[in-house]
């Protein structure tokens, strides 16, 4: 692949990884785990904060990802990916942390919504919230496997 696409494919990882973290906070860190040269210690450890943020989430004690400080944590999250997803491609700039956290931003909303929609259905939580989880982990999936494919850029 051309170095040039490089730093695009970070780009929209970097946005794509955010959403993914505006969903849940710890899938957009973890995918940076799978693609730098993280122990295997330290990915069976990120892998294990997002099972237990993927339970802490159903329970009735979570607070409202649009608190001021759920939200912060999640946009942080977003751009500390966008920052390693960029490092771990030696790509530079700015914009991969702006991509990451806006992308969680938007996600972060988008979940809310969501969630609210299906409650004013009447329908059960549980169910909406599984769906949310298989999204998120899907974006993530989808950001690794944009930024795995990448040779590194000297850019």
């Amino acid at each position: 692949m051309p170095q040039g696409h490089s730093p695009r494919t970070v780009l929209l990882a970097s946005a794509v990884a955010g959403l993914a973290s505006g969903g849940r906070s710890s899938l957009g860190p973890v995918v940076t785990c799978f693609v730098g040269t993280t122990s295997s210690w330290a990915r069976a450890g990120a892998v294990t904060g997002v099972a237990v943020e993927l339970v802490g989430d159903k329970l009735p004690r979570t607070p409202d990802r649009l608190g001021l400080a759920p939200l912060t944590g999640r946009v942080v999250a977003g751009g500390v990916t966008g920052v390693l997803l960029a490092r771990a491609r030696r790509v530079r700039g700015a914009l991969p942390a702006v991509a990451g956290a806006g992308g969680a931003l938007a996600g972060s909303y988008a979940g809310a919504a969501w969630r609210a929609a299906w409650a004013r259905s009447g329908r059960p939580d549980l169910p909406a919230a599984i769906i949310e989880d298989a999204v998120a982990i899907g974006l993530a999936y989808a950001a690794y496997r944009a930024v795995s494919s990448v040779p590194t850029s000297s850019a």
